[in-house]
């Protein structure tokens, strides 16, 4: 069985669904993450010579797709999700000490990403002032990094972004709207300091 029927056998099957949501991501309590790492071979795809450290936190049902490319790691401490959008992480790439990572979000070849940054396809939504946050469900912008970008520590990418390739992201810039390729961008509101 392919990473793409299992996948599928997931998605179109609600009570396996929402198992599989019971043991990763349960509300009351943290669950073990040996389910993910005895399962995710079954549908994850990792590239050729790719390491996923043992600290990592890999909150990645079947039901969407999470892919690795080749030599490319992800460090400890780091968190990737992908329960409401895909996550694909392209070739010679660093996933760094400590970033969050929720989809959907596809982050190209040659990417290197420092400690501590957050990259977030998702919105709580909050518009009816009737109902309490956490009951008014998510929203979803994806998120693209292309090819040979390098984010410094502490930077947040906000959800609707996407990096060109060939880019610099300083340290604790908060990205909140596309960076032009060939861009070193720094500053909360990010904005372009020069082009490179």
């Amino acid at each position: 069985m392919d990473n793409e029927s299992v996948r599928e056998k997931f998605k179109h099957n609600p009570k396996l669904k929402k198992f599989i949501d019971w043991v990763i991501m349960n509300q009351v309590e943290t669950r073990p993450r040996w389910f993910i790492r005895l399962l995710a071979p079954l549908y994850q795809h990792r590239g050729k010579h790719s390491v996923i450290h043992h600290s990592a936190r890999m909150d990645t049902p079947p039901y969407r797709i999470f892919s690795l490319g080749d030599y490319s790691v992800v460090e400890s401490f780091a968190c990737i999700n992908n329960a409401v959008g895909d996550v694909i992480i392209g070739d010679h790439t660093r996933i760094g000490l400590h970033n969050t990572i929720i989809g959907p979000v596809d982050i190209g070849s040659h990417v290197n990403l420092a400690q501590s940054i957050t990259v977030t396809a998702l919105n709580h939504n909050f518009d009816d002032t009737n109902k309490r946050i956490d009951e008014q469900g998510v929203s979803t912008n994806p998120v693209t990094i292309e090819d040979d970008v390098w984010i410094g520590a502490n930077a947040v990418i906000l959800p609707g972004v996407t990096i060109g390739e060939h880019c610099v992201v300083a340290a604790g810039a908060v990205v909140t709207k596309d960076v032009p390729p060939h861009s070193l961008v720094a500053g909360v509101p990010a904005k372009v300091m020069k082009q490179i």
